[in-house]
């Protein structure tokens, strides 16, 4: 078994079904640097971020949109979503997970990678469809 099919094996039982859909969503919008945060360990008041880039705001609010949509199919609903009105920084909040989705320049500064430095660090690889 290759590498890669490993570290995807290790991926998909670390993490919740709904995070990897909410991730293949926003890679099907070429969102970058799609990572998650294991807070499980940690104080927090959930227990995973998924935190993904776009290009600029439109692209962001696109991959947020997309999220949005891939786990509605599902039936799993926000239970509050912000940031679309600048889509530089986008949260959909989902209770057990939020996903982030950030414009590159707004996720260099808000840095939550370094600010929840103690969660473990998820990279999630772009799965085929």
């Amino acid at each position: 078994m290759s590498t890669i099919q490993t570290r995807r094996d290790q991926t998909n039982r670390q993490l919740p079904d709904e995070i990897l859909e909410a991730a293949k969503a926003a890679y099907g919008k070429k969102a970058t640097a799609v990572v998650a945060l294991d807070l499980r360990k940690v104080p927090s008041f959930t227990d995973y971020f998924l935190i993904c880039s776009g290009q600029n705001p439109r692209q962001a609010k696109a991959i947020a949109e997309a999220i949005e949509m891939s786990l509605g199919a599902s039936g799993t609903k926000p239970a509050h979503v912000e940031g679309y009105d600048r889509s530089e920084w986008i949260l959909l909040d989902y209770f057990d997970f939020v996903v982030h989705v950030f414009t590159a320049d707004q996720r260099r500064f808000y840095s939550l990678e370094r600010l929840w430095g103690s969660a473990e660090s998820i990279p999630v690889p772009d799965t085929p469809a």
